[in-house]
């Protein structure tokens, strides 16, 4: 299997389980071969959750994470709960409270006392600070429920494991959870899963095993262990069309946003990688204010911190490419507009055109706006494809949703902009978001109008 520069998080195991009463350092050395960096074990009553903070303490790759599963919801009380918040407030490797939730297909816990255990964990969890880790099995709904009637939202949290559908998964990620795929993942006939996975924007993804449980398909029927993590990883690559690396790193990132585990890279806030293009990040200013912007939540794309100190010049933009023959293309598209500095992008597309890589621009087309002249004629020669983004059928959409500094002229310029960059530029692709509410199809006719290409962007996924 391919090297990994990006490490992963296995973010629900079972290390205190009997199975590994023999082999444990084996296991985890096993995980650090495969580039799993940090495992998550998790509670599911007092004695494996002591267990779980014991091992957690031990060893320093590992955090840990106490709750009572719903099986074991009879035993829920005062002093069970007292007991949790000690451990919590015993050590900082404690990173979570759980794993708790509902189960109605085994039921081995009368159906109310379930409820009421698992509003007891999401107190604890709100009283504490801690995320949530839910369990969820044939009770999607009533999860859902009584996570909105207790404002779950407050902790925070994962859905582990997740087998409801994209409905309950949406609902979920609105109250700021993260949706965590396991070995089920991998398996042939689990095509509704992976459609689900297809769906949601891999921000708001984790991988996990479950260990010992749910072993990935290569191990199904085996004893799994948190190296299985990368198949699950692995598969989740194929289905978002990104590659291990991508996956690795953005999952990484979410489970230190969730758990503070791990580590934050910030080493590629000016090239950066997702499948096999070099990204180029040169200035996070922009014409427009477009109200579904990722970077007014965050500057992260697929787990990059796009965030500038400062624009960077030529020589730091070079030095960020390194050797670009690695790369299927270098495009010209960060958290901002890269047309606002035109000299910069000239002189680095010269570059790589001397050295025969392919060149892109992402822009929003009103750089004829910002100079008062036609400057596509300038890029002829430098620059293989352009992607302009359309947004919008008609100039009062494009201005509501876009806000440019320009006003109506903004629809104009960029319709002008999309006409003119092909006497220019080889390719040219208007795109659009699929917002809520916007018509795509209007927004196809206006590309097919102008005879360019058009691609369809979807909402809430970047990069």
């Amino acid at each position: 299997m391919k090297n990994l520069q990006s490490t992963l998080v296995d973010s629900h195991a079972h290390l205190d389980a009997k199975p590994y009463s023999t082999d444990l350092d084996e296991v985890i050395a096993r995980a650090k071969e495969n580039r799993v960096a940090y495992i998550l074990t998790v509670g599911c009553d007092l004695e494996s959750s002591r267990a779980s903070v014991d091992l957690a303490i031990r060893y320093p790759n590992l955090y840990a994470s106490v709750g009572i599963h719903p099986h074991d919801a009879s035993l829920v009380n005062d002093q069970a709960m007292a007991e949790l918040a000690r451990m919590i407030e015993s050590t900082d490797k404690v990173v979570a409270v759980g794993e708790t939730g509902l189960d109605f297909y085994r039921d081995r816990s009368p159906r109310d006392q379930q409820e009421e255990a698992f509003r007891r964990h999401i107190q604890l969890a709100k009283d504490t600070g801690k995320p949530l880790i839910i369990h969820d099995r044939d009770a999607h709904d009533d999860v859902v429920r009584i996570m909105l009637e207790e404002n779950a939202a407050e902790a925070g949290g994962v859905l582990h494991c997740f087998s409801g559908d994209l409905e309950m998964a949406r609902k979920c990620v609105e109250m700021g959870f993260y949706i965590s795929f396991a070995g089920p993942l991998t398996y042939p006939k689990n095509d509704a899963l992976r459609k689900i996975a297809e769906a949601l924007p891999v921000d708001v993804m984790l991988v996990e095993t479950d260990c010992p449980y749910l072993s990935p398909q290569n191990w199904r029927g085996k004893r799994c262990e948190p190296a299985y993590v990368r198949s699950t990883a692995e598969k989740l690559a194929e289905v978002k069309g990104l590659t291990l690396e991508d996956i690795a790193r953005t999952t990484s990132l979410n489970a230190w946003r969730l758990f503070g585990v791990g580590e934050v890279d910030q080493s590629t806030r000016i090239a950066y990688v997702i499948r096999n293009s070099l990204y180029l990040n040169i200035t996070n200013r922009c014409t427009n204010s477009c109200t579904f912007c990722a970077k007014f939540r965050d500057f992260t794309v697929k787990g990059h911190q796009l965030c500038l100190e400062r624009e960077p010049s030529v020589e730091e933009v070079m030095k960020a490419i390194g050797d670009p023959s690695h790369y299927d293309e270098v495009v010209f598209c960060g958290y901002g507009e890269p047309l606002l500095r035109l000299d910069l992008v000239k002189e680095i597309a010269g570059y790589l055109k001397q050295n025969d890589i392919t060149v892109r621009i992402n822009t929003d087309g009103q750089a004829n706006l910002v100079y008062g002249r036609n400057i596509l004629p300038e890029l002829a020669g430098l620059v293989d494809a352009i992607s302009v983004s359309l947004n919008a059928p008609d100039a009062a959409t494009y201005q509501d949703i876009c806000q440019s500094e320009y006003g109506a002229h903004g629809y104009t310029a960029l319709k002008e902009f999309l006409k003119e960059a092909k006497q220019h530029i080889p390719s040219v692709t208007a795109t659009a978001v699929a917002l809520p509410g916007i018509d795509i199809e209007s927004c196809r006719k206006v590309a097919q109008d102008l005879q360019v290409e058009f691609r369809e962007r979807v909402y809430n996924e970047v990069g």
